[in-house]
């Protein structure tokens, strides 16, 4: 499929005005009637998971030299040979690496090691590598099965050149395994410096999607500078090896400053389907520095409107997410959405910053 032919196919029906140089926001739009499964006259019903555990389900294990000694960060959520796996970024103070956690019933979560292990000869590896997903199933109502790529498994990831947290501007991969754990690497295929002004900075967490022979590489940037913005835009290929950026990124930009609560990030998309409608989640970041989850709902991959609410906001002062609520991943179990995310309390550089859950039926 070329990209000419994701067009918008029809006008939707909006309440709000558009966001200045954005996407336009909706407060509740004639789409996605009837919600999940049950139904609902809640036009975003189906994407709804209000009720959150409370309590990290992952936490930084703090064992001294391990690769997530300090933090984990990052959640993508997948169903494989029988159980649910959780890939996840761990900070150790020089930089990320990525493990994997298994579990039966998505609370209880079991470490089963690092899956991508940095690499002190490798010049874009050395320091960082953080794996933000593996192709899997679109359909949003699914356990997120994975799909294999002429026998393999093909995940996306993204590393920072420098020691330090997010230190100097990112590139974005792919890497290919047969077992989940053996993974062979490829070189860079998206640069900052090939970018556009609002991806000068470097790039961040890359989202991979298959839609018909086309696969689509969501991922957000960062300008330049201090303080910096960040945004969010995709890539496109045929053959997972020349990739175009999109010519109408960012696809979801930064809303009205000192309003929207993506005025300063609109960041780390993850892209679903369901009933005919794409939906994008992501978190914004506002004036007041919180960062809290938000959805945009579209009819092709490309084009998609803002849902003005959070999705999930953040707690109350001492809750686990009292500062950030963010870096969303959905799966279905048992009748329920499940969103995890990570979530960040207390007083930096001492915070908290683990991974917990919300989901759409009470505990």
């Amino acid at each position: 499929m070329n990209l000419l032919d994701y067009m918008p196919s029809r006008r939707r029906f909006l309440i709000g005005s558009a966001m200045a140089g954005g996407a336009a926001m909706v407060a509740g739009c004639a789409r996605g009637a009837g919600g999940g499964p049950g139904g609902s006259g809640d036009p975003i019903a189906a994407y709804r998971t209000p009720y959150k555990y409370g309590q990290l389900v992952l936490e930084g294990s703090h064992r001294e030299g391990a690769f997530d000694q300090k933090a984990v960060d990052c959640p993508f959520v997948f169903y494989h040979d029988g159980r649910f796996n959780l890939l996840y970024t761990g900070w150790d103070g020089t930089g990320y690496q990525t493990g994997r956690a298994v579990s039966d019933d998505l609370v209880n979560w079991t470490r089963a090691g690092i899956m991508l292990a940095r690499d002190p000869n490798d010049p874009v590896t050395r320091y960082n590598i953080s794996c933000a997903s593996i192709l899997r199933e679109n359909e949003l109502y699914s356990p997120g099965r994975l799909i294999r790529v002429d026998g393999r498994y093909l995940a996306a990831w993204h590393a920072y050149p420098s020691p330090g947290y997010e230190q100097g501007a990112a590139v974005i991969g792919l890497a290919w395994s047969d077992d989940l754990v053996n993974w062979e690497r490829t070189d860079p295929i998206l640069r900052a410096e090939d970018g556009a002004d609002w991806e000068r900075g470097g790039l961040y967490k890359p989202y991979i999607v298959k839609d018909g022979d086309t696969y689509l590489l969501y991922y957000n940037a960062k300008t330049t500078g201090n303080p910096w913005k960040e945004q969010t835009g995709l890539a496109t290929s045929k053959d997972l090896k020349t990739w175009t950026r999109y010519p109408g990124n960012p696809i979801i930009r930064n809303g009205e400053p000192g309003v929207s609560g993506d005025s300063w990030f609109a960041s780390d998309p993850v892209v679903y389907t369901h009933q005919g409608e794409w939906s994008l989640f992501y978190f914004g970041r506002a004036k007041d520095g919180k960062c809290r989850e938000y959805l945009a709902l579209g009819d092709d991959p490309l084009h998609f409107d803002k849902v003005a609410e959070p999705l999930i906001d953040i707690g109350a002062p001492g809750s686990i997410d009292e500062h950030f609520a963010h870096k969303p991943s959905l799966v279905y179990h048992d009748g329920a959405l499940y969103h995890f995310y990570t979530a960040v309390s207390g007083k930096y550089p001492d915070d908290l910053r683990g991974i917990t859950v919300a989901r759409s039926k009470p505990w």
